[in-house]
């Protein structure tokens, strides 16, 4: 019977990470496009502008969880920086609910450990998921239970594995089959009482466990289609529900969120909220508001007007803030009588730049031809030749002009031509 009224955060990508901190005043947000933006509902107008953004590695963001403090989010753990760190890539995580330094992790590289601010270097315990036949598993998620006591798994052959906190060996609770093997289990969520254990599957279904007695579910749901690795499901703040949401492919319809009460699983509500898959759901329990990630990147925050406090309130009844236009102001332009081009008198350009440009060129400035050094080369000959060849060259090369009379020269073969006329005299007999 409430008003249910949504608020949109605009992101580009897939939001496939959502936190919100105990006072409920920021949201965090991850996803696809590697960024995680800080949203401050009280600091935020109708624009909904995230105030801060950053990029803390180049790699997809599966989980984000805030501490207790209010401070320090959790995205991924680099297994370079911590002396036994993860081998491979991690799925999730989240904070120790009652110690504030401790926080969980799980990976592909089959483990699931808890760590220690105060101790850098090392984990603090490691839990090894294991098949019936022994084998190593990969597991997909892991949450704290209300109290912090147990740590639950679910596992990629499609079990639930829980351990108590203090006894990393053996399972205190094990459920062979829980959802299909070789599906991701995407999310597990304790309810408030610390009773009852949900889970959502990469099977397209939700189960609620009596961890009490785990052998068999104690409701199913078939039918809830989910395309991504970290679907959420949660417990509505009075314990009496659970949320969950569905994926959609593109143009073939919306997304929802659904609601279904906690003992039997029946629908009791639904919202359709885009035309994308439904993500990650949470359900603040003091702001009494639900935040929802979707595929296409939007972040949307439902809540009551009556019945939800601050979070999304805050920033709804604010206007958007009016645009600062810088101001300009227009010059006027003077003309003097000199300025315009009738009047202008000619001006003797400088001759200095076009003397460069020529004294450059060397047919211009006629630059003389420099010596040849070394041999030969354009059909010139070098001033001296160390070989016989060049000595020869430069010989025939030399003037050797006859200043004596020219008649005379003539004459002197006259006498020759006249007792041997063999080149002039026979071409003129006939």
């Amino acid at each position: 019977s409430s008003v249910i009224i949504q608020l949109s955060l605009i992101i580009l990508l897939s939001i496939t990470a959502l936190a919100l901190d105990p006072s409920g005043a920021r949201l965090v947000t991850g996803g696809y496009d590697y960024d995680v933006r800080f949203w401050d509902f009280a600091g935020m107008d109708a624009a909904l502008h995230a105030f801060r953004s950053l990029q803390p590695c180049e790699c997809f963001i599966y989980s984000l969880r805030i501490k207790r403090s209010g401070a320090l989010p959790v995205l991924r753990v680099d297994s370079q920086h911590w002396k036994h760190g993860h081998t491979a890539m991690l799925n999730g995580g989240c904070w120790h609910p009652k110690i504030k330094e401790e926080f969980l992790t799980c990976s592909n590289d089959g483990t699931v450990r808890t760590w220690d601010l105060n101790s850098e270097k090392k984990h603090k315990s490691v839990f090894k998921p294991r098949s019936l036949q022994g084998k190593r598993v990969t597991p997909t998620c892991c949450t704290y239970s209300r109290d912090g006591k147990l740590i639950a798994a679910g596992c990629q052959d499609g079990t639930i594995q829980i351990w108590d906190r203090n006894l990393s060996v053996h399972t205190k609770f094990h459920c062979r089959q829980a959802h299909a093997a070789g599906s991701d289990t995407t999310c597990l969520a304790f309810s408030y009482d610390g009773v009852t254990l949900a889970s959502r599957g990469g099977d397209d279904t939700l189960k609620t466990w009596d961890i009490r007695n785990f052998r068999k579910p104690l409701a199913a749901v078939t039918g809830l289609t989910s395309f991504f690795p970290m679907t959420d499901c949660c417990f509505s703040p009075d314990d009496k529900l659970l949320l969950t949401g569905t994926s959609v492919k593109k143009d073939e319809g919306n997304g929802k969120l659904l609601f279904f009460e906690r003992e039997s699983l029946r629908k009791v509500y639904e919202i359709e909220v885009a035309d994308a898959s439904v993500v990650r759901c949470l359900w603040h329990p003091k702001l009494n508001q639900i935040m929802v990630g979707t595929g296409n990147g939007l972040a949307k925050v439902y809540y009551d007007p009556v019945k939800s406090q601050r979070g999304a309130m805050l920033c709804v009844v604010k206007s958007k803030r009016k645009e600062k236009h810088a101001e300009t102001l227009t010059q006027d332009y003077i003309i003097t009588p000199h300025a315009l081009p009738m009047f202008r008198e000619a001006r003797q350009r400088s001759t200095r730049k076009q003397l460069e440009k020529d004294r450059l060129d060397p047919v211009r400035s006629h630059k003389p031809e420099p010596p040849v050094s070394g041999p030969g080369r354009g059909g010139r000959v070098a001033a001296h030749g160390g070989t016989l060849s060049s000595f020869i060259v430069k010989n025939i090369a030399l003037d050797k002009t006859d200043d004596s009379n020219p008649r005379e020269a003539i004459l002197r073969h006259a006498k020759e031509a006249a007792e041997n006329p063999y080149w002039v005299a026979p071409a003129y007999k006939q």
